[in-house]
């Protein structure tokens, strides 16, 4: 019989015996009593018996033996009421127990339910339900409206509406368009898709999470075995005890009395509760931890090794810049570039044409488009002949100029990638492009430091330029670039030679490095591949700062475990000391012990965490979306600002004059009043939540500098066009420089702490 029965059935015999052996006692039939406590007695030291038995085959200690004796010891002094109770109390235990491990299973199960079962193929004669386990790469899969994504495949239509939550932790649906891959386990919140499969079910991405969630629920936390180590000294502890309360008294019954007491309830569900606990806490982060051992391992970790790409940075590129040769808008040239690129599935052209769909411009279809790989595109836009790549591509037989070559090097110096954009035959600007940092991430470092986290040190196979820029800005300790995998395995595994060492990595090729730590960590949702089958935790949300809380977790529940071993034994050595001196009677023992059992029991389950209704606070989810949709909404006045600040002085005259008054109207109307909204009604909401009287005074002074430097703008704008005391464009300029800088410096900094206060 499994547990799941076994524990509510002990209990019920258990407490069936006990209250109609007293119902028989009270009727004056003694006899009848006694016969019914001990049949409830028996059973428990049977299946007592039956478990230490097995134990001991396995060579594991059987930590519940105490009870058993206690039980027997009853039975012999025929003090049958006093195992009634004792085994009342051994079958309470185990059933809380078990209750407490259906709760904590329950995130791990609903990741489990949650696999589809079966898929719709679409074939010549229609449409052919199957099991999902018989789609196979190549066949076109049929997701209807409310249907999870059965197999990783790449999107046939046009577009589709996600929730990607279950995968991503994100709660806004999500858009995909044609082309783009498809993750299984996301839901089709919109209308009927097409998607062409690539992968099984077995090979797809909820597939790695369902089998790495049936991996943690099945597992027996190593840390168990501490525990029956813990035991065997205290099963020595409560001989030796019991023993001299016989020889100094010569009464049998105390005997009986300190072992009752000695139970080791405490021992048996302290560990596993708090353990398995904390592993339902994190799952509910969206944080899988495989294993107790893991769990305890990580507890323990002293020094981080981070791959680069997917982990410290976002893993996609993102532009970062237009920069123009000559006139023209910004966004125009993104525009006409970004419908070239439609046409392409190279990551570069997709991150070009989601810089134009967040900046909200309108795409055209291209025309007669002819893709070069690795070199770019060319094709027709609105009529016009456009070139999207390499610099030599998009040029052709003509030399590259001065500033062509002049953006070459600042790619070089910004370990960025740049995207040439040519029309009718023109240079006619670049399109910078950069796999950015994550914003959490300076952040996460210091408070892996702040948690006596000794080194972090990155990893990474990108040459040094690149991956020092990156290095920088994170705070790292240690940089390795340039590294094969068998590299990076020899770091790590010198690494965990010195100091318990953990490994965060999210590609193939980081698989390794994870296995050799003493902990490995998959990043998000991509990381359910190679990496995640062979790293302990995985981080199911695509967020760096999710590490941090894992390691708050283990700790945590590692430290209730302990706390309720020691507290446990200590209570109950003190009971035992008591009924030796003759203080304690057996019954009254076995209700003593049964109030410690309660108490480790409520202790353990604090692993668990905060309960509904006292989870710590943090700003409305709505509100930072909100927040963070407004500066994407401002990215086409920043954008113009930006270039501005570069080639101002070299505009004609009476072009710079109107281009320098459209753009002083569009810092008054948006960026200015978007900054004002935020000190009357968003500073003082953050502030609820942040340490101080005053937390965001620095961030306040910012705005009152871009107000400042507004205005000055402002001025120079009304001055330029006057023959006398007239600002020079270079003067000009230099206040734009001031202004985009200390803006950018800014809205990263905003982003930054609506993301620390984003509870999700």
């Amino acid at each position: 019989m499994s547990r799941r029965w076994l524990d509510p059935g002990l209990l019920l015999v258990s407490a069936v015996a006990l209250l109609f052996g007293g119902v028989a006692y009270a009727a004056q039939q003694p006899a009848w009593a006694a016969l019914i406590w001990a049949g409830g007695s028996s059973v428990m030291a049977l299946v007592l018996a039956v478990e230490i038995a097995r134990r001991l085959a396995r060579r594991e200690a059987g930590i519940d033996l105490i009870a058993l004796v206690s039980i027997l010891a009853a039975l012999w002094l025929e003090q049958m009421l006093v195992g009634a109770v004792v085994a009342l109390m051994l079958a309470t235990g185990r059933a809380l127990e078990a209750l407490s491990l259906q709760h904590a299973e329950r995130e791990l199960r609903a990741l489990i339910e949650r696999a589809p079962q079966r898929a719709w193929i679409q074939e010549n004669d229609g449409l052919r339900e199957v099991p999902v386990d018989e789609v196979q790469p190549g066949q076109i899969v049929w997701v209807r409206l409310g249907e999870v994504v059965p197999v990783d495949g790449r999107l046939l239509s046009d577009q589709v509406i996600l929730d990607e939550a279950a995968l991503t932790g994100e709660s806004l649906p999500v858009t995909r368009y044609c082309g783009e891959l498809l993750a299984s386990g996301v839901t089709n919140t919109g209308a009927p898709v097409l998607l062409l499969a690539t992968r099984t079910a077995a090979q797809s991405t909820y597939a790695g999470i369902v089998r790495l969630a049936e991996t943690a629920r099945r597992s027996r936390a190593p840390f168990v075995r501490l525990a029956d180590r813990y035991a065997l000294g205290f099963i020595a502890l409560t001989l030796l005890v019991a023993g001299a309360a016989w020889w100094l008294s010569g009464d049998v019954y105390r005997v009986l009395a300190v072992l009752v007491v000695a139970t080791p309830c405490p021992l048996i569900l302290a560990v596993p509760i708090a353990i398995i606990s904390g592993i339902s806490r994190a799952a509910r982060r969206n944080i899988l931890v495989r294993d107790g051992q893991v769990l305890e391992a990580l507890a323990g970790i002293r020094q981080v090794f981070l791959d680069k790409t997917g982990t410290l940075t976002g893993g996609h590129a993102q532009m970062q810049s237009i920069e123009l040769q000559g006139e023209g808008l910004p966004l125009q040239l993104l525009q006409w570039a970004a419908s070239l690129a439609q046409a392409s599935s190279h990551p570069i052209a997709q991150a070009i044409v989601q810089a134009a769909r967040v900046r909200g411009l309108s795409l055209t279809p291209p025309q007669d488009v002819q893709e070069t790989p690795g070199q770019g595109l060319a094709g027709t836009v609105q009529g016009h002949a456009v070139r999207l790549g390499a610099v030599g591509y998009v040029q052709g037989e003509a030399q590259s100029d001065a500033w062509a070559q002049a953006r070459l090097q600042q790619l070089d110096y910004l370990a960025s990638s740049g995207s040439f954009v040519a029309i009718d035959g023109q240079l006619k600007g670049m399109i910078r492009l950069a796999d950015n940092l994550r914003l959490e991430a300076p952040q996460s470092l210091r408070l892996l430091r702040n948690r006596g986290i000794e080194k972090i040190v990155m990893l990474t196979g990108d040459r040094l330029e690149t991956a020092q820029a990156i290095a920088l800005t994170a705070g790292i300790d240690e940089l390795h670039s340039g590294l094969t995998p068998e590299d990076k395995v020899r770091l790590v595994q010198e690494g965990c030679r010195r100091e318990p060492t953990l490994m965060v990595g999210d590609g193939i090729n980081d698989a390794p490095a994870l296995a050799a730590a003493d902990v490995g960590v998959a990043m998000g949702a991509s990381g359910v591949t190679a990496s995640a089958q062979a790293a302990g935790v995985v981080l199911l949300v695509d967020r760096f700062d999710r590490l941090v809380e894992a390691l708050d977790i283990a700790r945590h529940a590692v430290h209730i475990a302990r706390q309720g071993v020691w507290a446990g034994m200590s209570l109950s050595l003190l009971a035992m000391l008591i009924a030796a001196a003759g203080y304690l009677p057996a019954l009254l023992g076995a209700i003593l012990q049964e109030g410690i059992d309660l108490l480790i029991i409520g202790n353990a389950l604090r692993a668990l965490g905060p309960w509904p209704g006292r989870r710590r606070a943090g700003i409305d989810v709505a509100a930072i979306d909100r927040l963070q949709d407004e500066h994407r909404q401002l990215e086409g006045v920043l954008t113009d600002l930006s270039q501005m600040a570069r080639d101002f002085s070299s505009r004609p005259f009476d072009k710079a004059q109107a281009d320098l008054s459209n753009l002083v109207a569009a810092l008054h109307n948006l960026l200015e009043r978007h900054e004002r909204d935020d000190e009357r009604r968003l500073y003082p909401l953050l502030s609820r939540f942040m340490p101080g009287d005053d937390p965001l005074s620095t961030m306040s002074h910012t705005h009152r500098e871009i107000f400042r430097l507004i205005h000055l703008l402002s001025r120079m704008s009304e001055d330029f066009s006057q023959a006398t005391r007239a600002p020079s464009a270079e003067e000009i300029q230099q206040q734009l420089v001031r202004l985009d800088t200390l803006a950018k410096l800014h809205f990263d900094q905003e982003d930054a702490l609506y993301r620390s206060l984003d509870r999700r």
